[in-house]
């Protein structure tokens, strides 16, 4: 697998590829790289329908020319703890950005998410979002507004009183439960529309499968999400003769109380 930076030959094969209407693997594989550099090449650069191979190339070269002029010669980048690669997480936490702008995130806000992801106290205050990713301090909290309305990020208070932007494993928890009560809403407005269009016409009957499928899909997605719920909290602990085993330190959840509820 060949490492280093994409050539300019190379982002001219993507634009082909792109143009084709290939899948990011497919074009990957053509180039032997990794689908991720592909899907980050193209989402930093245009996306899919805007992806110029000269101006992706020239982008490059100036934020690399950036990078250089901020980091004086001999200069080194700050220790990361537990012995990580400092280069190694920069890029994987670029990948985790693409990943993020791919299921539908603006740049901003991904970048945001990503940088709070890959901290190990899952929290940043509005000051260390900006400088970590060079941003001012005012788009930093418009990301914030925007993942705070998804239940992606929540705010608290640290002993200082500053402002904390945290990610923890219950916010998935509540995003995937709003996701449920945002498709109830259809599922209401749809069929309001099949009493209004006259049950048995061809609208009425389309809004009508919408509402049957879209409350089909509500009621599994909040039943998975509570069963699902005791994962987050599930810490995986080394015995004393070396095997792994599940423990929760969280308290009872949604599905150790009904397992006794059943019981008794």
């Amino acid at each position: 697998m060949p490492g280093g930076r994409l050539t300019q030959q190379e982002r001219q094969q993507i634009a082909v590829g792109l143009a084709d209407s290939l899948p990011y693997a497919e074009i990957a594989r053509r180039l032997d790289r990794p689908t991720s550099t592909i899907t980050r090449e193209v989402m930093r650069n245009g996306g899919p329908t805007g992806y110029r191979a000269d101006l992706a190339h020239r982008a490059t070269q100036q934020r690399t020319h950036r990078r250089t002029q901020a980091a004086p010669r001999g200069s080194q980048a700050p220790p990361q703890p537990y012995g990580r690669d400092a280069e190694a997480v920069h890029e994987y936490e670029e990948t985790l950005t693409t990943v993020f702008m791919t299921s539908g995130l603006p740049k901003m806000m991904a970048r945001v998410l990503g940088c709070l992801y890959t901290t190990d106290t899952g929290s940043l205050t509005a000051s260390e979002l900006a400088q970590r990713l060079q941003v001012s301090p005012a788009s930093v909290s418009k990301a914030i507004t925007f993942l705070e309305s998804l239940d992606l990020v929540r705010r608290k208070r640290d002993e200082r009183r500053r402002e904390r932007y945290v990610v923890d494993d219950d916010l998935w928890y509540q995003s995937m439960i709003r996701s449920a009560r945002a498709n109830d809403q259809v599922v209401e407005a749809a069929r309001q529309g099949v009493a209004i269009l006259g049950p048995g016409t061809p609208a009425a009957t389309r809004l009508e499968n919408v509402a049957r499928f879209l409350d089909f899909v509500s009621e599994s997605i909040t039943r998975a999400a509570e069963q699902g719920r005791e994962v987050l909290y599930t810490r995986t602990e080394t015995t004393s003769d070396g095997t792994a085993e599940p423990s929760s330190d969280h308290g009872p959840t949604a599905v150790s109380m009904a397992a006794e509820d059943s019981i008794s």
